[in-house]
């Protein structure tokens, strides 16, 4: 990939492919870390004379929709720049390219309307690539949370841009997932939470080459722990997964990768319970459900976690979006923050843990990526970073 960096920008139009997917409550944005982790590239391209645009996916609307119009996002993109930023209800067409060409250089930025209203991006619609690609001189692609996407925004537009480069958070991104799958500081440890084994189970089998210790919490813990005899009373348990499960424990042996497992939970009939009860993994009632994992099991994975030169944690280990059911994924995340030469998270879920908590601060990165840093670290390709080189 080549960086946005190499390039002479002065006068030329830029159009970013930005993620700037964010929640939009009442029409305002109610968390605003992926827009400020867009600002260096806007900065830069701005810092040397660029015309800038900047176009995004919001949600998932069923053709237009203004619930999620990106006009809230480009009002607090503003306010974060601190410079005028306006808003243009299309994402391609001639008023659009007039908009872009009206720009003063260095001095404002120019939001497109949502480009999940076009038909054809989620299709990556030739047609509406090649006109994403009239629309500038340089694409500059610094969305890495929809790199693995094949959409016309994403991976379409790179295809017939004059010139096309990666931005700088797509490029830290990438090589910071890199330097933890190819050449990270031993021993490394990684930490997985979820709901699921059959949405890891890739990424489980790959880092299980890479990595020295495997801490697996959450609900996905269940499988493994049901594979191996415990009775999860009403838990969430993939059935049809418990044979792979048996596999991967099976594979452990003799890998040189050690895995953690929880020791107790934090039960409950429900979500909803005024407590967790915490019982230990074999003896969860018949009636209830782990919705957390327990402190014991805190305090197994903090110890796991010591010695630790490189940790990389996604997931979290319990509904704690529900106060009753925090303790564990709280507990993981202030025992992260304090592990390791070099820390690294990504999900969304585990970013808002670690935002809630305030221990953004402690983490050598966050990731902004979901689905993509999953797909990165599992070793697939990613269309979007692919069409970059090309």
């Amino acid at each position: 990939m080549r960086s946005i960096e190499k390039l002479e920008l002065k006068n030329k139009r830029v159009l970013i492919r930005a993620d700037l997917n964010v929640p939009v409550k009442n029409g305002e944005v109610s968390d605003d870390f992926r827009i400020r982790a867009s600002l260096p590239t806007i900065r830069l391209c701005l810092d040397n004379g660029a015309k800038v645009a900047v176009m995004s996916h919001l949600g998932r609307p069923k053709g237009k929709d203004s619930a999620y119009s990106l006009k809230p996002v480009a009002e607090r993109l503003g306010e974060l720049l601190g410079m005028p930023v306006r808003f243009v209800p299309e994402t391609v067409g001639e008023s659009v390219a007039r908009e872009i060409g009206s720009l003063e250089p260095g001095k404002e930025v120019l939001v497109l309307e949502n480009v999940r209203f076009e038909p054809g991006e989620e299709k990556d619609d030739e047609h509406l690539a090649k006109a994403y690609a009239q629309l500038c001189d340089v694409f500059v692609n610094d969305a890495f949370a929809s790199s693995h996407r094949a959409h016309a925004s994403v991976a379409g537009v790179a295809r017939f841009a004059e010139e096309k480069a990666a931005g700088l958070l797509l490029t830290r991104e990438v090589m910071s997932l890199k330097w933890v799958l190819e050449d990270p500081k031993r021993p490394l440890s990684v930490v997985l939470g979820g709901a699921k084994v059959s949405t890891k189970i890739g990424l489980i089998e790959n880092l299980l080459k890479k990595t020295d210790r495997l801490l697996i919490g959450g609900a996905m813990a269940n499988t493994f722990l049901k594979a191996l005899g415990h009775n999860l009373g009403k838990s969430l348990v993939e059935d049809d997964m418990l044979k792979k499960a048996l596999e991967v424990l099976e594979s452990v042996k003799g890998s040189g990768c050690t895995l953690l497992l929880p020791c107790d939970a934090g039960v409950g009939e429900g979500p909803d319970v005024p407590r967790a009860t915490y019982v230990p993994v074999g003896m969860i009632p018949k009636e209830a459900q782990a919705l957390d994992i327990g402190p014991a099991s805190v305090q197994l994975f903090k110890e796991g976690l010591e010695g630790s030169m490189t940790v990389l944690w996604n997931g979290p280990m319990g509904m704690f979006e529900v106060p009753s059911f925090a303790l564990g994924t709280y507990g993981v995340a202030f025992a992260v923050s304090q592990a390791g030469a070099f820390r690294v998270a990504g999900g969304g879920e585990t970013d808002e843990a670690i935002e809630r908590l305030g221990l953004a601060s402690t983490f050598s990165f966050i990731s902004t990526a979901g689905g993509a840093f999953l797909e990165f670290l599992e070793g697939k390709t990613l269309p979007g970073i692919v069409a970059l080189g090309g």
